[in-house]
């Protein structure tokens, strides 16, 4: 009994040990590809203050290429081309802050930091080209990561419009709105929200959700965004004697208004909108004081028909958005052993990351 308890200690410990090296390693990775990325926007920095000031063309820029690859021959990434990309890096993010800073300043969104640092060279610059609107750009950044998009799919996705298919908030806020107030409701509400703190392996319900999300309260409105708070699950209010419930009602401090959530699970449906305006009101009327805004109502449903959730919304006169949710996935017992391992992924991630200093 001894001996399998001293086998069975030493496998935990080789086990715990691996683990902190896989986890020193990916952390290397990342590592590695915020330096080079770090690397690319300086150089960008230099050769567009050169190229101002001296006013030098492609002939130097060709010259230069071929001294880099010269000096240093092992080290990939110094085409000409690829060079004309780190200027053009640099100019996409060229506030007076630090690269990631910059970053944030240029997209108005303070987690932005963290998509850049994570994706490849050969991402970060089909977005820069092809992507213009910062918010749209934004998405993608999470759903390559959160998806593990390639490169390629990427570029596939962009050129099928993926975000004003799937990514865009329905909503009427310009309608309902002053433009000022209008403009800062969109920037804080989301298209789609993550919940991937959730996972459901049996049926579930919307309760099931609200109880989930309520669970996990802090990483709830870390989702949310800056500013919200949480004012109750199933919130009673009265109208006319008789009761409803709010599925949650939040208040964001920064816009002074209350947020009505209702959630649906599937597809959207029009008539869900009537409801949602008529909570819209009762709180207006009930719970708002002196100062406060006009409450707006979120919509959170699985999958939305874009063109329907417009028309929906089109004589709504209560100001409201409708976005997707995604729940983290639960995998099937009998398909988690056929999943790479840790190092399997960190080589592949090693590989992307090498390659993509010669897609470019």
């Amino acid at each position: 009994m001894e001996i399998q308890n001293n086998i069975f200690s030493y496998a935990t410990l080789l086990k715990q040990v691996k683990a902190r090296v896989a986890l020193a390693q990916k952390k290397a990775i990342y590592a590695a590809n915020e330096e080079m990325l770090t690397m690319y926007w300086d150089i960008g920095k230099l050769l567009s203050e050169s190229q101002k000031q001296i006013g030098w063309g492609n002939n130097a820029l060709e010259r230069l290429s071929k001294d880099l690859k010269n000096d240093y021959p092992k080290v990939k990434g110094f085409s000409s081309r690829n060079c004309r990309c780190m200027i053009q890096f640099y100019k996409e993010y060229n506030q007076e802050l630090t690269i990631w800073q910059r970053a944030v300043a240029k997209l108005e969104t303070p987690d932005i930091i963290l998509p850049i640092k994570q994706l490849s060279w050969s991402h970060n610059i089909a977005l820069v080209q092809k992507v213009k609107d910062h918010k749209a750009r934004y998405w993608y950044m999470i759903q390559c990561i959160r998806n593990g998009w390639t490169r390629d799919f990427l570029v596939e996705a962009i050129n099928q419009d993926y975000y004003n298919i799937h990514g865009a908030l329905a909503n009427n806020f310009d309608a309902t709105l002053p433009e000022i107030q209008a403009k800062q409701v969109k920037e804080t509400l989301k298209d789609p929200y993550i919940f991937d703190m959730l996972t459901f392996t049996d049926e579930y319900d919307e309760r099931d959700v609200e109880l989930g999300l309520i669970k996990h309260i802090e990483k709830f409105l870390l989702q949310m965004g800056a500013g919200f708070a949480f004012m109750g699950r199933q919130y009673h209010i009265e109208v006319s004697e008789k009761d409803f419930y709010i599925d949650i009602l939040m208040y964001n401090a920064f816009m002074h208004r209350y947020l009505v959530v209702e959630l649906k699970r599937g597809e959207f449906q029009p008539e869900y909108i009537g409801k949602l305006n008529f909570y819209c009101s009762a709180v207006d009327d009930i719970l708002c004081r002196e100062g406060d805004n006009q409450t707006i109502g979120l919509l959170l449903c699985q999958n939305k028909d874009r063109i329907m959730a417009e028309y929906a919304l089109r004589d709504v006169h209560k100001p409201i958005g409708i976005s997707d949710y995604e729940l983290g996935r639960a995998l099937p017992k009998d398909i988690k052993s056929g999943l790479p391992s840790i190092e399997e992924l960190e080589n592949k991630l090693s590989r992307e990351l090498q390659d993509s200093e010669d897609t470019i």
